[in-house]
């Protein structure tokens, strides 16, 4: 359905206030969602990797160049309603930590913490693969550098936005915190809520000041996720390898070389 920011909405611009956005392929989403959805946030592995042959080395180590980070599937898109269609706007996506953790995929839950289906009710993550869970395993690492994700076709105005459904396609994520491509930088075994935000482009000299009044922003809650450097969870490898268009040829045959 249609999502709106909720409460604290009140004294937004008339431009953004009546903003609603849909999360395109939610089915999707939740499928994923109700397995524990994994992203891949490097690629240092065949399974990560769409082109094996452009695997780099660096220092020895596996070490993916920065045109293969990774893309987030399912892609992000929504569908707006609700803009001024005259009025520009700059779409954007930023990434936050759901918790303060980090985890391991490990075997039950006894001794080695709670796992996502204690820590979050609302979000069926504890899995039933040979008693396998998502395990707390300690306190959080340092937070990756923020960063948010313009959509290239910023800023355009609302009747174009309304128009068709808005992609975030070309969003990549990494691990490497000396990125210098503009990709997100999240942190391995640690859960993020991807969030949407819609800005107001305000041609007011001191738009400045009613920065604050010219946004409204968007989490969808089936969207959340854990970043992983290579799938834990088999359930979710078979899954973007049944839904992903991109994974043809694991569906065909054999991927081995």
């Amino acid at each position: 359905g249609w999502a709106g920011e909720g409460p604290g909405a009140g004294g937004k611009n008339r431009h953004v206030c009546h903003a609603a956005a849909r999360l395109e392929m939610g089915s999707l989403w939740e499928e994923f969602n109700r397995l524990g959805t994994e992203m891949i946030v490097t690629k240092a592995g065949r399974w990560e990797l769409e082109w094996p042959g452009e695997l780099q080395r660096w220092g020895g180590t596996p070490f993916p160049p920065p045109s293969l980070c990774r893309r987030m599937f399912p892609t992000f898109q929504v569908k707006l309603s609700g803009l001024d269609p005259l009025a520009d706007y700059v779409l954007l996506m930023d990434f936050i930590p759901l918790d303060d953790k980090r985890y391991r995929w490990g075997w039950g839950s006894g001794g080695g913490g709670p796992d996502l289906g204690v820590l979050s009710p609302s979000l069926p993550c504890r899995y039933a693969f040979h008693s396998s869970s998502w395990l707390a395993a300690g306190r959080a690492e340092p937070a990756a550098p923020g960063r948010v994700h313009f959509h290239p076709d910023s800023p355009a105005k609302g009747a174009q936005w309304m128009r068709q459904i808005v992609s975030f396609d070309k969003l990549k994520l990494t691990n490497n915190l000396l990125d210098d491509n503009g990709h997100i930088i999240l942190n391995s075994m640690h859960r993020y809520q991807p969030r949407f935000h819609v800005v107001f482009v305000d041609p007011r000299r001191d738009s400045e000041r009613f920065a604050h009044q010219n946004f409204k922003s968007f989490s969808f809650p089936e969207t959340q996720f854990m970043a992983v450097t290579a799938y834990q969870n088999h359930r979710i490898t078979q899954l973007k390898i049944a839904s992903n268009p991109f994974a043809k040829g694991f569906r065909d045959g054999d991927p081995e070389p």
